[in-house]
């Protein structure tokens, strides 16, 4: 049974016209329906309007009929993979249950994504339920993880981040669904804190909190809402143009080409670069298509408001996943992957790498290998990714002071290392795109593996800096996800709309919303 018939069969006739699979209309169709349900989440069951019991109600709801319009009776695993982790937390206790919900919810998705694969439709690219399933994946794991931070351990124990997000009380099943399966995110997430969407719910959003002199009291009060109208649009005109992008352009550029026999023996070494690059750079839009449809989805409700910039104006990036310009004009492979699945990396951060008592960086790629699924593809391209990662890291610690300055020798630099990016990145992701083991050795073989010897000579010629436990110094070896949550650690509480408060230990420590008590 292949996936594509397990939906909805309705947008048969659309499908047909428009020449697409039919479970990639149903998406889009959904996704476009999920962003009016939003605007009319925000306009009629506003906080101020309506409770949040009411809210959860309706967003689980909404959530539950566009998984099952997308995917039929499958989206029984979103109910059955969140009850059960839902059961795991109550039974087993705050002391260990994060724990057992990861290895239970990483276990399920793998189970799920073994059948589909290797018994159902293998290598097909259809919209399948392992997708949201994977999102789901990562609410459970998450909050499991924040409950037990902030019920079982001391709070000196706790990373900045970790203070920020803790829970501090056992959700409600309503609201542990509602988290995993609304239908803001349901179908293409992205990835959010449990806390930042409780607070969304019960409109806390834009609670201002300021304390007295005497840090003692704190006065409440409301700011107005601001609109998310400009976001959304830009937002949807960036998925416009992507869609039409991926409809006209990607079609003639298959990344399947670069292992054309034709191609391979015939085509010089120029070209093959650029067209590695080139095949690779078309690859990437239907992600932003898909990405940011997700975002204006989550804005248009309301969803995803940061605060203020330093010129006054409203940030809507609380949940966003990808930054277009900062990955197309990388200079690095760090800069590349700190801009690309956002919010994936920050679930890889919280749960793993700075969990993780040894090598860190190789858990965690092997941790997003295992979550994206079991085509062997995914890891030849995180293993690969590994070298890449750390040669770059090598390779910046020792040589890029020596270009910094003067600015001509700088634009070169750049110059210079956005190539090397962009090739390296192509060269990386191609195996996640091929799928199959034959193929991606047919294609590294083409280029007789060079950039895996170069990482390879890199890591053993370049010195690299250590820690006083012989390891791998972190802030050089971080994966390129890193200076993110390095950043989010830094500016825990400082948007613009929050002013200072005094804690004591006892007080729960905030980030995003200061008003937040929870």
């Amino acid at each position: 049974m292949a996936t594509s018939t397990t939906g909805s069969t309705l947008l048969q006739p659309l499908s047909n016209a428009v020449r697409l699979p039919i479970d990639q209309v149903n998406f889009v169709v959904c996704q476009l329906f999920a962003l009016l349900a939003a605007i009319w989440f925000r306009t009629y069951l506003h906080s101020s309007k309506t409770s949040s019991f009411i809210r959860h109600v309706v967003a689980t709801l909404l959530g539950l009929y566009l998984a099952l319009f997308c995917f039929g009776w499958y989206a029984l695993h979103f109910v059955v993979q969140s009850g059960i982790s839902y059961y795991i937390m109550i039974i087993i206790g705050v002391e260990n249950m994060h724990k057992y919900c990861f290895v239970f919810a990483l276990g399920y998705l793998t189970m799920c994504q073994i059948t589909r694969v290797y018994i159902f439709d293998y290598g097909q690219y259809s919209a399948d339920f392992s997708g949201p399933m994977m999102i789901i994946t990562q609410k459970i794991t998450s909050l499991a993880y924040e409950i037990h931070d902030g019920m079982f351990r001391k709070e000196e124990e706790l990373t900045p981040s970790q203070r920020c997000l803790a829970v501090r009380r056992m959700p409600s099943l309503l609201e542990y669904l509602s988290y995993n399966c609304n239908f803001m995110g349901i179908l293409a997430g992205p990835l959010c804190s449990y806390k930042d969407y409780i607070t969304f719910i019960e409109g806390r959003s834009y609670q201002l909190t300021q304390s007295e002199a005497n840090g003692k009291e704190d006065v409440k009060y409301e700011q107005t809402d601001p609109s998310p109208n400009i976001a959304v649009a830009q937002k949807l005109l960036i998925c416009g143009l992507s869609l039409l992008f991926h409809m006209t352009v990607t079609k003639t550029l298959p990344v399947e080409y670069n292992i054309d026999d034709n191609f391979r023996a015939t085509g010089s070494l120029p070209m093959r670069i650029i067209y590695l690059y080139v095949s690779l750079m078309a690859a990437r839009p239907k992600y932003y298509f898909a990405w940011t449809l997700a975002d204006a989805i989550n804005n248009a409700a309301g969803f995803g408001f940061r605060g203020y910039d330093k010129n006054g104006a409203a940030r809507w990036d609380l949940v966003s996943n990808l930054k277009i310009q900062h990955i197309e004009f990388s200079t690095s492979f760090k800069m590349f992957l700190d801009n690309w699945n956002i919010q994936t990396a920050l679930w890889l951060k919280r749960v793993c790498y700075e969990r993780a008592s040894f090598s860190p960086t190789i858990q965690t790629f092997i941790l997003s290998a295992i979550w994206h699924g079991v085509y062997p593809g995914y890891y030849l391209t995180f293993l690969t990714g590994v070298l890449m990662t750390l040669a770059a890291r090598a390779m910046r610690n020792n040589i890029r002071h020596y270009f910094i300055e003067p600015l001509p020798v700088k634009i070169c630099y750049d110059v210079i290392t956005w190539i090397a990016t962009q090739v390296a990145i192509s060269y990386t992701v191609v195996p996640f795109v091929l799928l199959s083991v034959k193929p991606s050795f047919i294609f590294y073989s083409s280029w007789c593996f060079c950039l895996h010897i170069a990482c390879i000579l890199v890591l053993l010629i370049l010195p690299l800096k250590r820690t006083q436990k012989g390891s791998i110094e972190q802030k050089g070896m971080k994966p390129s996800w890193s200076k993110i949550l390095k950043e989010e650690d830094n500016v825990l509480g400082q948007n613009r709309y929050s002013t200072t408060n005094s804690f004591s230990q006892k007080q729960e420590i905030t980030c995003r919303y200061p008003a937040l008590k929870q």
